[in-house]
């Protein structure tokens, strides 16, 4: 994201790359992993563009909301896993483009919080469904009702980001972080990581016996793919795996 004059802010033009990108994204089997980083120096995204917003009628607003809702589902969606690099300020919608990502990586000093009942809001684009389900419904509450902003060391210590580390002298260490995790996972089976994460997504959300009949189906689309045999091969023979997404 390049918006340094908005600070990322999610007004319509970054929205509409947005969707764009994702339209490339969701079908581009050679893309292993995707990292959604800022180019714009202490800010990952500054939520909603409020002075856009502030030209909007109710009816105007409603519908970009909800637009900007579905862009979250649509990045949540993505076949591959996905990365949030949070090097600056992640706050309201820029928090919730984050938890739509599978994986969170933060600079320790990065600051994020759903601040929206400090402007007289509420979280509208996943943040109410998506916090709850990555750190405990309490805390949820706790952060949402209060707009408080924590840094990176205390999301990690609540399970809202995966990795925290020190800031570095160019501004990009969790980026460099997330791009040392996604190179654990691209040498990884593609089909096996995908059905993974489509088994993880959709079981989280059911019973535990609805979940095994997921993983199931998600397992039972694995067994015919040239991976798995591929997988099984180099463990006897002893040697690197060399996966084709096939």
């Amino acid at each position: 994201m390049n918006r340094p004059h908005a600070k990322n802010s999610l007004g319509k033009v970054l929205v509409n790359e947005l969707y764009e990108i994702l339209d490339l994204l969701r079908y581009d089997e050679s893309v292993r992993v995707v990292i959604i980083k800022s180019e714009v120096e202490g800010v990952f995204c500054a939520g909603a563009d409020l002075k856009e917003r502030a030209q909007m009628s109710d009816t105007e607003t409603d519908h970009f909301v909800q637009r900007l809702r579905s862009l979250m589902d649509g990045i949540a969606a993505l076949p591959m896993p996905t990365i949030a690099a949070i090097d600056g300020y992640a706050l309201g919608g820029g928090l919730e483009l984050a938890l739509a990502c599978d994986l969170r990586v933060a600079a320790s000093s990065a600051k994020m919080g759903l601040i929206e009942t400090t402007r007289g809001l509420f979280p509208g684009a996943g943040g109410t469904q998506r916090l709850p389900r990555c750190i405990g419904i309490g805390l949820a509450k706790e952060l949402i009702f209060t707009g408080r902003q924590i840094d990176g060391q205390e999301a990690f210590s609540i399970g809202l980001v995966n990795h925290a580390v020190p800031q570095n002298e160019e501004g990009d260490a969790a980026y460099q972080r997330a791009l040392a995790l996604a190179e654990e996972i691209v040498p990884r089976a593609p089909i096996a990581v995908k059905l993974g994460k489509v088994a993880l997504n959709r079981g989280i959300e059911v019973d535990i016996a609805s979940g095994m009949a997921i993983e199931r189906m998600c397992y039972a689309q694995n067994i015919p793919t040239r991976d798995r045999q591929e997988g099984m091969a180099a463990f006897i023979e002893k040697r690197p795996p060399k996966f084709i997404g096939r």
